[in-house]
């Protein structure tokens, strides 16, 4: 069974075993954090999370450490961005390969044409298309704005 043939949660835990294994306790730290996120949107939705979700959680948690990272920077405390630098990179091994800003403005291209947007009042719906397909693939903030920017905002 390979890693993409297995549920994520079961690779994260998996991966848990052998940080703990090998002693790395720097690892091992950031994949509980993982863990307990989970099992707090599972506890919270009152629901199993299958891939999607999980992605979504590991999304969620990579954009707080960015945003973490912005401003421990801002107070100079690199030492602490340092660690959340880390804590991103880790995340970053259970996502998806993000894509090229080529292949986002062809998806966005594609999803133009085939809603026939014409203006921003098209918008919703070329994003409610881009967002099924670019999810956990893309920044959709970053997509959001060049969808904003092709249809004239």
């Amino acid at each position: 069974m390979s890693d993409s043939d297995q549920p994520l949660k079961t690779r994260i835990r998996e991966e848990m075993k052998d940080a703990l294994r090998q002693g790395d306790r720097r690892r091992l730290s950031v994949i509980r954090l993982i863990l307990a996120a989970v099992k707090q949107r599972e506890i919270d939705d009152q629901v199993e999370l299958d891939d999607a979700g999980v992605l979504g959680v590991l999304q969620k948690m990579t954009k707080q450490r960015r945003d973490s990272i912005d401003q421990y920077r801002a107070a100079e405390r690199e030492d602490l961005a340092d660690q959340e630098r880390y804590e991103v990179d880790v995340i970053a091994t259970y996502l998806p390969a993000q894509l090229d800003e080529a292949a986002v403005t062809a998806a966005i291209d594609a999803a133009v044409a085939e809603t026939g947007a014409a203006s921003m009042r098209d918008m919703g719906k070329v994003m409610g298309l881009l967002k099924s397909r670019l999810e956990g693939r893309a920044d959709m903030g970053a997509v959001s704005a060049a969808v904003k920017a092709r249809l004239g905002a």
